[in-house]
């Protein structure tokens, strides 16, 4: 399954984040990590439903991967 990483831009309130949360469980995917430093979570979605968040103008909604620093 895809994974993704989702927050929540600055004027948005923290039930549209419990929001997301609902909407990946009931498209069968899984939170996998949620952050305290920033509100927001990773999560694991099946194929082709990430853009269920993607249209939301409250969250910022990116793929997750490794990073690396040179």
């Amino acid at each position: 399954m895809p994974s993704i990483m989702v927050s929540l831009k600055e004027n948005a309130s923290p039930d549209q984040l419990a929001d997301a949360k609902k909407k990946i469980t009931d498209q069968g995917g899984k939170i996998t990590n949620e952050f305290t430093l920033i509100k927001g979570f990773s999560a694991e979605l099946p194929e082709g439903q990430a853009s269920i968040l993607s249209s939301n103008e409250h969250l910022n909604v990116e793929n997750d991967g490794e990073v690396k620093t040179q």
